[in-house]
């Protein structure tokens, strides 16, 4: 990246591979629509975010059905979000039923990998799944990693209590993500082995990360980053839909949670267990310099090309016969925080202003 005074730093327009909700749209509510996913699309772009997977939680299948519907019906009907939407990100129900690695997904709808109810949310998806969060500690992950992969789609490791053979043989199977690595994870581990220090050790899995200074410690960030290469790391939000809104008390998927002053999104009465973050990626990028001592050229490309070669999009840069998604933004030169000037999508604006 070259820097021009007096003018906003240009790059490709952001990629969030896991966003929930943002701006009060929840892809997960009760009366999520074609509406809400739309709302939602819109609501990213003035955050730089050109391209994202809605990301659809544990629940009972006739509500991850209904939300995959919206999203389909969504892209449908707007060719604005179905550019917009890369693919559908199911994070559960197929994780750990164990307290602590469960995080917020509700308890009563965790259960095992199950091949037909996933094809049954692809159909209501209209093919749009892309990603599957599961924890390999069930013993009908591997044959479902497996199957998931010969039908292109990413196994993701998550919200997990496996052991770390369970977690080589995901990997073996074709699991190549870690879903908000160093989250989803008991309060307390053994020192070693675990299934953190196992998922850093393997080479093909990328690590996704929250790096809102909450979810993880600006140290953990920067060992993580390290110890993975900057060439397999992917920044993402995990963003809910109170993110973006004022602090409070608010309703999460039937959960109490609570976003505070700082910016915290975090169970009522859960001992520090998080639901989610109210992280935008202009935020997560200033972090990812400031935790992990990157310059901007890196930090951006946590949050442009490496989750576009993660996802397996090869239209991202700033070059002639690609999309034209691009986000323009100025960088405080005292606090190091990114304010998004103008966004566009496809070479049309959809946030902002020229200056």
């Amino acid at each position: 990246m070259q820097d021009a005074p007096g003018l906003p730093w240009l790059a490709p327009g952001f990629i969030d591979h896991q966003v929930n909700g943002f701006a009060g749209y929840d892809v997960n509510g009760e009366a999520t629509a074609a509406d809400s996913i739309q709302g939602l699309t819109e609501a990213l772009w003035s955050t730089g975010v050109t391209r994202y997977c809605p990301t659809i939680i544990t629940n009972s299948e006739e509500r991850i059905v209904r939300s995959l519907r919206a999203v389909a019906q969504a892209c449908r009907e707007s060719p604005r979000t179905d550019a917009s939407v890369v693919a559908v990100h199911v994070e559960g129900p197929f994780i750990s039923p164990e307290d602590g690695p469960r995080g917020a997904h509700h308890p009563a709808f965790v259960r095992p990998p199950d091949w037909e109810e996933f094809l049954r949310w692809q159909d209501a998806a209209e093919g749009r799944i892309g990603i599957v969060t599961l924890s390999p500690e069930w013993p009908e992950a591997t044959a479902f990693i497996e199957k998931l992969t010969e039908h292109g789609v990413m196994a993701a490791i998550g919200h997990t209590a496996a052991a770390p053979e369970q977690i080589r043989d995901a990997v073996k199977a074709g699991a190549r993500m870690s879903t908000h690595l160093g989250n989803g994870a008991h309060l307390t581990l053994p020192r070693h082995p675990n299934y953190i220090w196992e998922q850093l050790a393997c080479d093909e899995l990328w690590a996704g990360l929250i790096i809102d200074g909450f979810h993880l410690p600006p140290s953990v960030v920067k060992v993580m980053i390290r110890a993975k290469g900057l060439e397999r790391v992917a920044l993402t939000t995990d963003a809910v839909a109170m993110a973006g809104l004022e602090p409070g008390f608010y309703q999460l998927n039937g959960v109490d949670v609570e976003l505070t002053p700082e910016g915290k999104i975090q169970v009522v009465g859960g001992q520090g267990i998080l639901a989610g973050s109210a992280l935008t990626m202009p935020v997560g990028i200033a972090n990812a310099m400031r935790f992990a001592g990157l310059s901007l050229a890196e930090a951006v490309s946590l949050a442009t090309d490496r989750p576009a070669a993660m996802l397996g999009l090869a239209d991202v840069a700033v070059a002639p016969g690609n999309r034209a998604d691009v986000t323009l933004f100025n960088v405080d030169q005292t606090s190091g925080d990114l304010q998004i000037v103008a966004t566009f999508l496809q070479g049309e604006l959809v946030y902002g202003s020229l200056p």
